[in-house]
């Protein structure tokens, strides 16, 4: 039976902290009301217990809460979704709830947020090519079907144009997209949700919107919902499933403001010390199971707060996902799109998801060379600027002609422009041999 609990001992930001309490477990959900106030309920998740205090979290906050007006009822389970296909071509909140006007969903199923645990053994190694029509990454930087591959990214770049192009690019009858926004504005959710459209593939996604203007500790559970879903659409349905996290610099902040409400001692710019096992808990549902159908890939984007690549978001999404795609801004003010610089990009299941009988025979010695060739370039233009153009020798030259064409020919595309793996490859190799 479940008991209520009225008042609290204290209010801390977004935590509701009760003393007395018997009988709650970590991480069980709470209902929580304002006796005083004709207000919808919220609700709260148990982060702490101590004896008999329990610390919640409350993810709408606390604004209109206090220690004598509160009246606290613990459900006795863990946060749940309501999952069936009917999920598929519909918006939802940061946590989990219809915002499109469409009703509730009429569960097959309810999987608890956080996942189940993968035994390690089960999971299958991502060897399958998926093609974005990006030649920056599908001859140099392979998207695998399975895998996690974040955009490293900063203010004003156009990661979100990217992650929709790709999206688009990728979207079949049998994929699946969830777009799980945190803290973005509501021009890009629009964005995102008119560029799937304009595809045909808003039918076949699932939106979780958590905007800049909604409480910032719902961005806790945001892209868990997300990753629930895409979990029961990959491994319950057997659909390939792409994840697009936007943004995962928002999610860190929110940590950050709970933990330093938690009265946590912090580690490297404020955020906890277990900021990389909680990122990990999201990052590792990606992948292929063994006995299941389907797939889920990650691409989570993250903001680079002054282009810093040693950032505390960025340094532990390296260590954890497989890669990294790295927007530059020079080469975006020079006008390329997309703009990847493919130097400091990288993907670590490249190499066993292309080659002869996977994509082409000759895939890995062309992306060897043109990194190996790309890779000069740096050095030819810091050269220019000791000693001018017109003193370099005939090689040094050619390595700046081959990284004008390499940028503008190559990594640069159109609007709309979306190239086959064959086309990538016969570029590529017209730019080594007429250039070199």
């Amino acid at each position: 039976m479940n008991v209520e609990y009225l008042g609290a001992r204290e209010i801390r930001g977004a935590l509701l902290i009760l003393e007395g309490v018997e009988d709650v477990a970590y991480d069980e959900i709470a209902t929580i009301t304002a006796s005083d106030a004709d207000t919808p309920p919220l609700t709260g998740r148990v982060i702490r217990i101590d004896g008999d205090v329990a610390v919640v979290l409350v993810f709408e906050g606390t604004r209109a809460l206090s220690l004598t007006n509160t009246v606290t009822r613990f459900t006795g389970r863990p946060m749940t979704m309501p999952l069936s296909q009917e999920i598929l071509g519909r918006t939802f909140n940061g946590m989990g709830r219809p915002m499109d006007g469409m009703g509730n969903i009429s569960a097959t199923v309810r999987l608890g947020i956080n996942g189940t645990p993968v035994n390690p053994t089960h999971r299958i190694y991502p060897r399958g090519y998926v093609e974005t029509g990006f030649s920056a990454i599908d001859g140099l930087l392979t998207l695998i079907r399975g895998q996690k591959l974040p955009i490293f990214t900063g203010d004003g770049l156009p990661h979100d144009r990217l992650a929709a192009d790709i999206a688009a690019n990728i979207s079949t009858p049998s994929t699946a997209i969830v777009f799980a926004a945190m803290g973005v504005k509501h021009d890009i959710a629009e964005y995102f949700r008119r560029s799937l459209t304009e595809s045909g593939a808003l039918e076949r996604s699932v939106l979780f919107l958590n905007l800049a203007g909604d409480p910032p500790t719902e961005r806790i559970i945001t892209p868990r919902c997300a990753l629930t879903a895409a979990e029961y659409l990959a491994f319950d349905c057997g659909m390939d499933v792409l994840v697009i996290l936007t943004d995962m610099t928002a999610y860190a902040e929110a940590l950050r403001e709970i933990s330093s409400a938690r009265g946590e001692i912090p580690s490297r710019k404020g955020y906890p010390g277990y900021l990389y096992s909680d990122l990990a808990s999201l990052y590792e549902r990606a992948g292929i199971i063994k006995g299941k159908c389907g797939s889920l890939t990650q691409i989570p984007i993250l903001t680079m707060p002054g282009d810093d690549i040693t950032h505390p978001v960025a340094d532990l999404t390296g260590y954890i996902t497989e890669g990294q795609i790295v927007l530059d801004r020079a080469l975006y003010q020079r006008g390329i799109y997309p703009p990847i610089n493919v130097l400091p990009s990288l993907s670590r299941l490249m190499k066993d998801g292309i080659g002869e009988g996977k994509t082409y025979k000759d895939h890995p010695d062309l992306a060897k060379r043109l990194f190996a060739s790309y890779a000069k370039v740096s050095d030819a233009r810091a050269m220019v600027s000791i000693v001018g153009e017109e003193d370099l020798s005939e090689a040094d030259r050619k390595t700046l002609a081959f990284g004008r064409y390499f940028e503008n020919d190559f990594i640069r595309q159109r609007q709309g422009e979306s190239r086959t793996l064959e086309e990538t490859l016969g570029l590529g190799w017209d730019l080594l041999s007429s250039v070199l």
